[in-house]
């Protein structure tokens, strides 16, 4: 048997969450990811299979900013920053993507900034 993998096991979930999701170009999907060091967030109209808007902590705009924060701040940071653009774009609602993880700690600061900078989901 083989050895189970983390991240073999969040692809997974990831893939089941994706079943349900599905983004438009009224209502694009707000995915996110994370790594060890840092937060992603896409906003991505699945029709055409194109990135409207980013955000991440490695941005030149966002670097900077969120330098000695908590990761959790940072991921708030970057939720907010998504918001911003997103706005700029036209885009007011969103279909949220985990992308796999869990609903808690940097996944949730990152979806209560996108919500605090106006994005509904």
């Amino acid at each position: 048997m083989a050895k189970k993998s983390r991240s073999l096991a969040r692809e997974r979930r990831h893939s089941r969450v994706r079943k349900q999701v599905f983004g438009n170009p009224e209502r694009p999907r707000l995915n996110v990811f994370k790594s060890l060091t840092g937060i992603y967030a896409q906003i991505i109209d699945d029709m055409d299979g194109n990135t409207i808007v980013s955000a991440s902590t490695v941005d030149k705009e966002l670097r900077e900013k969120v330098k000695g924060m908590k990761k959790s701040e940072q991921a708030k940071a970057v939720g907010k920053a998504i918001a911003e653009r997103a706005k700029h774009r036209g885009i007011s609602s969103v279909v949220f993507d985990r992308g796999g993880f869990r609903y808690t700690g940097r996944v949730k600061a990152l979806a209560d900034g996108a919500r605090e900078g106006g994005l509904q989901f």
